[in-house]
């Protein structure tokens, strides 16, 4: 939980701490979030990481499925509001960089100035779309490793993590994919993400066959079967994203409440009042600051 309305977060610090977190060699968890709110339910649980997905962006501010509808200039400007609003390492979805290795140049140095700890570029064709969609096409291998070179090259000294990610699995094969992946270490990923394995035969062999530390992509209801979290850390890999798993959920639960609302006439009662939804977010943090600076609870109540 933050405790003060103005947490310290150091350009570096996240990269930093994440790094830490993956050579302490257990698994490190990262739920997906996709507003203020989500980023601080997920702190206030006490992850250690959080991932900001892609999909959960363009479902949640545009209202769009993930087809690549995103410009890297929305992305940014989102990723900077969530970096404002937790001290947790972000891990940072940049789909296939924007373009080509200047674009991917771009993009990598603007989320170094945000202070994001990691991003992972893939190497579908663009647009691209959600990895568990059917219809997936990836760029050349030779072009894909060159858009990592690129971002390895733009990180320059700072700590951020380049995490690549292959999309391979579905229209080439697992051992194409593997391949690729290894490719991908060659050019200088630091992690790599190989998206969509079918079945836990295939994770078993992506962590035996590639040469780097691995992500996991946990989806409700995906192409990947969806395993524990202590399974995966004994399989080898090192990172867990849940992309959709706060977006999904607050799906789910907005519309049981719609659903009340319209079939009753009332809103539902068991959910969170405004000292509660405010407490998440830090009211007492922003009030005890107030009565620091000014003698009073100038920021009101929680009921005004």
């Amino acid at each position: 939980m933050i405790s003060s309305p103005v947490p310290e977060r150091g350009p570096q610090s996240g990269a930093r701490r994440l790094r830490e977190l993956l050579a302490a060699g257990d698994l490190v968890t990262a739920p997906g979030i996709y507003d203020g709110l989500t980023a601080a339910l997920v702190e206030r649980r006490g992850f250690r990481a959080a991932y900001v997905s892609g999909a959960s962006a363009s479902v949640s501010l545009l209202g769009e499925p993930d087809l690549g509808l995103m410009t890297a200039s929305e992305m940014a400007a989102h990723v900077a509001r969530l970096r404002a609003a937790t001290s947790l390492p972000l891990i940072v979805d940049i789909d296939t960089g924007y373009g080509n290795e200047l674009n991917v140049r771009r993009t990598v140095e603007t989320y170094r100035r945000l202070g994001v700890a990691a991003v992972h570029i893939e190497d579908q064709v663009f647009p691209k779309r959600c990895g568990h969609l059917d219809g997936k096409a990836v760029v050349p291998v030779e072009e894909a490793a060159s858009k990592v070179r690129a971002a390895v090259a733009a990180r320059g000294d700072d700590e951020m993590i380049i995490i690549a990610r292959t999309d391979a699995r579905a229209p080439l094969g697992l051992r194409d994919a593997i391949d690729r992946a290894n490719a991908y270490v060659d050019a200088g990923a630091d992690m790599i993400f190989l998206e969509a394995p079918r079945s836990r035969g295939e994770l078993e062999e992506v962590a035996q066959k590639v040469r780097a530390p691995l992500v996991a992509n946990v989806i409700a209801r995906s192409r990947t079967p969806v395993l524990p979290a202590a399974d995966l850390g004994r399989l080898g890999f090192r990172l867990a994203i849940y992309p959709l798993l706060s977006a999904a959920a607050a799906a789910a639960a907005v519309d049981a409440a719609l659903s009340t609302l319209a079939e009753s006439g009332l809103p539902p009662t068991d959910v969170h009042g405004p000292a509660e939804l405010f407490g998440i977010v830090g009211l007492d943090g922003w009030l005890d600051w107030s009565k620091e600076y000014t003698g009073s609870t100038a920021a009101g109540s929680a009921t005004d």
